[in-house]
């Protein structure tokens, strides 16, 4: 209980003017199997940030958790095409001002399976609480294995964005692999345009590589052909449609390729890791002055949770020889941590604020590392002929 307080987690657990929540302590010791400063890992952007606990707003402040006629949800309204699309879920003209009043009563009187599947026809992320079950990465053969490897000397193209993702190249480079953060000039990384601390926590020791993925297919192709393992976090569809998904590109023994998703029977669906959180039905509780019930747990808690279990399954992978198509669901890991036993809300230790992370490199600015990149992937295919 007291690693939980001090890590900043309870501090980012509970209602905003009550104390801070102790329930999901164990989620701290599952994570720190896989890395020892895992409450660094999860805490680390609301301590950039600024971040504390918001109860039913997310400490983020783009997500809600909202009461409906049977139970409870979340909708996630982080993007302008999101607040855009609020007046279609409504079936309103116009929303103006402050979307989330009008939100509320809507929602309190639909089923949550109403709020769902009307916010998916407009994609919208949005989350029936509890909605996903616990399972594991599903993994499929991609190809031949090779021997057992560690991440170091390895290449690592990671074409993901925001947390998820990057956060194992991340974990991966921290390991001595060489990671290329893979961009699109139309659209990059939008973690770009936010907290620069964050971006270059997570992103400094890559190299940056930006590229039009619908003009230079074949070049960034070439990449995905000598990488060692592929990080991604499209829509499948994204990818193939461009002859960029595992099935399009050469073959290498013990590729891995991991593919993050917010969840697994529906892999196009939107999320993020606060609404995907709910999903897997990891929030806090809180009690008291007639406001018992759920509260987010941390900080868009599954999104570095799925990037410290993509992690996991990848140096896994890479023991047994690799050669293998690994999909993380974000719904699923957080409910696999829900499923974790639950312990008192309340404890007599404080919850401490989370401690800021120490950023030791200045991410590179967008597709400086092209060349480098290139010269890269010129020498592995020489080695390989």
């Amino acid at each position: 209980m007291e690693d939980w307080g001090s890590s900043g987690l309870a501090y980012l657990t509970g209602l905003p003017d009550g104390p801070p929540d102790f329930s999901r302590a164990h989620l701290l010791r599952r994570a720190e199997q896989i890395a020892a400063d895992a409450a660094t890992l999860l805490t680390g952007r609301a301590a950039l940030l600024g971040l504390t606990r918001g109860g039913r707003m997310s400490a983020g402040g783009a997500t809600r958790l909202l009461a409906a006629r049977d139970g409870w949800c979340a909708i996630t309204l982080s993007r302008p095409d999101d607040v855009a699309a609020v007046p279609a879920l409504l079936q309103a003209d116009a929303v103006l001002g402050d979307p989330w009043p009008m939100l509320r009563r809507w929602v309190a009187t639909c089923s949550v399976i109403e709020v769902v599947e009307r916010a998916q026809l407009l994609d919208i992320p949005a989350a029936a609480l509890g909605e996903a079950v616990a399972e594991p990465p599903r993994v499929g053969r991609l190809g031949a294995r090779s021997r057992p490897r560690e991440p170091a000397g390895l290449l690592i193209a990671d074409l993901s964005s925001m947390w998820a993702g990057p956060l194992c190249g991340y974990l991966l480079a921290r390991a001595g692999a060489t990671v290329v953060k893979v961009e699109s000039r139309r659209r990059p990384d939008g973690t770009r345009a936010g907290n620069h601390a964050f971006f270059d926590w997570i992103n400094g020791g890559k190299l940056s590589y930006c590229l039009d993925f619908d003009r230079h297919g074949d070049e960034l192709r070439d990449l995905l052909a000598v990488a060692d393992i592929v990080i991604e976090s499209s829509r499948p569809a994204a990818l193939a449609r461009r002859g960029l998904g595992p099935d399009c590109v050469a073959p290498r023994a013990g590729r891995i390729w991991l593919r993050i998703n917010g969840y697994s029977v529906c892999p196009d669906r939107p999320a993020f890791g606060d609404d995907a959180a709910v999903g897997g039905g990891l929030v806090g509780v809180a009690r008291g002055a007639g406001l018992d019930g759920p509260v987010f747990c941390g900080d868009a808690i599954a999104d570095p949770l799925t990037g410290l279990e993509t992690y996991r399954a990848a140096s896994e992978s890479l023991l047994g020889g690799g050669g293998e198509l690994i999909e993380v669901s974000m719904a699923a890991v957080a409910a696999t941590y829900a499923a974790l036993p639950v312990a008192p809300s309340a404890a007599l230790c404080p919850g401490s604020p989370p401690s800021a992370p120490p950023v030791p490199a200045t991410a590179a600015r967008l597709g400086r590392d092209n060349d480098t990149v290139r010269r890269l992937i010129s020498e592995r295919y020489c080695l390989s002929c």
